[in-house]
């Protein structure tokens, strides 16, 4: 099977633009094989042994399988991660997150004497926490998920990117206040109502993890709720809470966090310029 081959399978599920892109993703992280290496022919020069994994990995494509997961990486903010179904495949809009996180906090005056802390929640592959543990070297970084699993994850991609981070198994529902405080709280949580489903491409739907995904209809605001209620408690005066957020409910969130006693409340928009990002200052 040539790239040529490989792409034109794809193009009913993807288009040929995307289609094009995974097959070169594809011929580059698996074979090493540049596009310049494509045009030169190498890709049809691939040993019996390749040309059978090839095969198995075109049919996992044409499965809707996400190439991320059936190449075991995603690329972030200028990084690969490791990635498997048990986490969600960082997104571009979240590289946002992570740049608002860290252009907030580079201006922010803290005495020499302070270790900073930050709070990432639910962190899936680390991709935040790790991001910001790298880009905030002074800070000292915790990240919480549910899942042992994406923790396992998480530290592997901690070990790959060598930061130093405190993974910790916790659900939010469950944290009670204890004496740590932070500075900054970072969360991009389940937002995507169940009735939403059916906008959403098979892709997502059957490979990517639900547990991370969803809410429930009658309740889209639930994990906010909690983050707001958990950073009310912990977060030192001053202190931020970050949040990646549905763009149908941000206004929503706003009004929860100025329930929550939160001040300095602003809104940003993602690189489609819809209403993505929100921060709140504890008074």
């Amino acid at each position: 099977m040539s790239y040529h081959h490989l792409w034109k399978r794809l193009v009913p599920l993807y288009g040929e633009h995307e289609a094009k892109a995974i097959a070169r993703l594809v011929y580059e992280q698996r074979y090493a094989l540049t596009l310049t290496d494509i045009c030169a022919g190498k890709d049809t020069q691939l040993s019996a042994q390749q040309q059978e994994e090839l095969d198995e990995i075109a049919q996992r494509l044409c499965n809707n399988e996400p190439v991320q997961y059936v190449l075991g990486n995603a690329f972030f903010a200028g990084r690969y991660w490791h990635v498997t179904p048990a986490v969600l495949i960082p997104r571009p809009e979240t590289e946002q997150l992570c740049e608002w996180v860290t252009e907030t906090c580079i201006g922010r005056a803290i005495p020499a004497d302070i270790t900073p802390t930050l709070l990432d929640i639910g962190t899936g592959s680390g991709c935040i926490a790790v991001t910001l543990a790298l880009q905030l070297k002074e800070y000292r970084v915790t990240a919480w998920d549910v899942s042992e699993t994406a923790l396992n994850i998480a530290r592997k991609n901690a070990e790959r990117h060598q930061a130093d981070i405190h993974f910790k198994q916790q659900d939010i529902f469950n944290a009670s206040p204890t004496d740590d405080r932070w500075h900054v709280i970072v969360s991009n949580p389940p937002y995507i109502c169940t009735k939403e489903k059916t906008e959403m491409h098979p892709n997502v739907l059957q490979f990517e993890p639900h547990q991370a995904l969803f809410v429930p209809d009658d309740d889209p605001l639930l994990f906010y709720k909690t983050i707001a209620a958990y950073a009310r408690q912990t977060l030192i005066p001053g202190g931020m809470l970050f949040l990646e957020n549905n763009t149908r409910y941000i206004h929503d969130v706003a009004v929860l966090l100025q329930q929550a006693g939160m001040t300095d409340i602003q809104i940003h928009n993602d690189m489609y310029n819809r209403p993505r990002f929100l921060c709140g200052r504890h008074p």
